[in-house]
């Protein structure tokens, strides 16, 4: 990388949203950008998520961009291996190999007024940039809780997203702490090969069957000899969630029905009341996200498995101890805690207009306008940002709509003429915030009677959309200068823009999804192993 590189756009990852991001410049006409990459592969939390049984939950055909359709997946529900496969095909197929810097992990990302732009340290050089694209996501950061007594700990510890693939697990006394979409996928894994597992759960989660299959040869063929089978599929699957989402977000009451659903699979897998007493939840279903499998129930009543209904309190050399007390020999602890999710680490290395932090100025909660602004931080814009997260569905789709955001975003720019950025206003960003937090009072989340890891220090959600992701796509097709302040270089003199606004000029609550009027050619990528 060049000593003082410049470019149009720095884009920060390389997972979905930042693959996503550059595949959009690209077909703008915006060739002038670079994705910062701190590891060195494509793939985001595909990449470092390698764990054994490690699968989406959501099906493959919806988890998956509309523009790169993938007619071969194998899967209903596709492994870790064939979704990185998948990103590796897309950085291929749509060139983006060479904007691609690994092994920059981004330091540090200051605002300079007088310049108009970012300037950027990473590991491997420094460069500036116009306007920055943060595609680090919430699932980056693996989050360890203080544990007291682990750093003496004489055996192995590791995160689910650190897997130590080098340590062997057979035959050993393992623990799994915490019982989240990671833990109900490692756990079947492990088991039977493990000499005992103790599987320290604060919270039992509600978990539905997975109808998962191979997808035939057949189908696949259809898919890539009739490309509209495949869409067709996907817009199925797209719909049936979205009639989900009013369960979620306005009428929890009638998931009380899918609850029952859930009692029966536990009840038939688990025979030992005692155990189903301990795995059953008494929270509303919906509350924390819904987790799907066949096999976490069976694992869990085998016999070298413990389930202790507490969380791990402290470490005694090579002991274990819950919080009610309850004691295990071990020889590893596998962490499947989680993620930095509502403080996004990137944020402390954002130094913005003020000469403060984006996390300085998110210290109350984080809150963005439209899910990808944040005021007092110009031209810098996250993808997979505040209130932009889904209980239930996609969040390629999500992902897509911010993209769209951030298109137009660009042409506002550039229709500006000469040096200029925007910066979101405050009135906008806390506007917007309001409307999400209010729709927020009635969900599942806010009244289910769980704490979960969508919620803050302050036990506000910033992380879920309260709505549906049609009703997301049309608050996010354009950018309304009215939200945003135009700023101009020193002695330039900026037109006129809208007063500042005090609440947002869209709420979503009824808009209906447009047609787009664009036409793009769709590219199909061949995800093979």
């Amino acid at each position: 990388m060049a000593e003082r590189e410049h470019v149009r756009v720095a884009v920060i990852g390389s997972g979905f949203g930042g693959l996503g991001a550059a595949v959009r410049l690209r077909r703008e006409g915006v060739t002038d950008f670079v994705v910062l990459e701190r590891a060195d592969s494509v793939g985001g939390t595909w990449r470092d998520n390698s764990y054994p049984g490690c699968a989406c939950d959501v099906p493959s055909h919806l988890y998956s961009f509309s523009f790169a359709p993938n007619p071969d997946w194998p899967r209903t529900f596709s492994g870790q291996e064939h979704i990185r496969a998948y990103l590796e095909h897309v950085a291929d197929v749509f060139h983006l190999r060479p904007h691609i810097r690994f092994d920059s992990e981004v330091r540090l990302m200051t605002w300079d007024g007088g310049r108009l732009c970012w300037d950027i340290e990473t590991s491997s050089g420094r460069l500036s940039a116009d306007v920055v694209v943060s595609a680090t996501g919430p699932l980056s950061d693996p989050r360890i809780p203080e544990i007291p007594g682990l750093e003496s700990f004489p055996g192995r510890v590791f995160h689910s997203a650190r897997w130590d693939h080098d340590y062997d697990l057979r035959g050993k006394r393992v623990a799994v702490v915490g019982t989240g979409a990671s833990a109900i996928q490692i756990v079947p894994e492990i088991q039977p090969e493990v000499g005992r597992l103790t599987l320290f759960q604060r919270t039992p989660p509600w978990v539905m069957p997975r109808v998962d299959r191979a997808i035939s040869g057949l189908e696949r063929r259809l898919h890539r000899q009739v490309p509209l089978t495949a869409k067709a599929r996907r817009g199925l699957l797209w719909g049936i969630r979205e009639l989900q989402v009013q369960a979620f977000t306005r009428h929890p009451q009638e998931l009380g029905l899918v609850e029952k659903l859930a009692t029966r699979n536990m009840a038939r897998a688990v025979k030992d009341p005692a155990l189903r007493a301990k795995l059953t939840p008494a929270y509303r279903i919906g509350c924390k996200r819904i987790l799907l499998s066949n096999t976490y129930y069976p694992a869990l009543a085998r016999p070298n498995v413990d389930v202790v209904a507490s969380g791990l309190a402290r470490v005694e050399g090579a002991t274990a101890v819950a919080a009610d007390g309850t004691r295990a020999e071990v020889d590893a602890i596998v962490f499947g805690t989680g993620f930095h999710v509502t403080d996004f680490p990137i944020a402390e290395r954002v130094v913005g207009a003020a000469g403060h932090t984006l996390a300085q100025a998110w210290k109350d909660g984080m809150e963005a306008l439209r899910g990808a602004t944040a005021a007092g931080f110009p031209n810098w814009m996250s993808i997979i940002g505040p209130n932009t997260g889904l209980g239930n569905s996609s969040m390629i789709l999500m992902i897509e709509s911010q993209l769209n955001y951030m298109a137009d975003y660009l042409r506002q720019l550039d229709g500006l003429g000469g040096r200029a950025a925007l910066d979101a206003r405050p009135g906008a960003v806390a506007g917007w915030n309001r409307m999400v937090q209010e729709r927020m009072k009635r969900t599942v989340w806010s009244t289910g009677g769980c704490t979960s890891w969508y919620l803050d220090a302050n036990g506000r959600n910033t992380t879920v959309w309260p709505g549906t992701t049609a009703q997301f796509r049309s608050a996010t097709r354009r950018v309304d200068l009215a939200e945003y302040e135009v700023l101009r270089t020193p002695g330039t003199t900026a037109p006129a823009t809208a007063a500042e606004p005090t609440e947002t000029t869209e709420t979503t609550e009824t808009t209906e999804t447009t047609k787009t009027t664009k036409t793009t050619e769709t590219t199909k990528v061949e995800a093979g192993a």
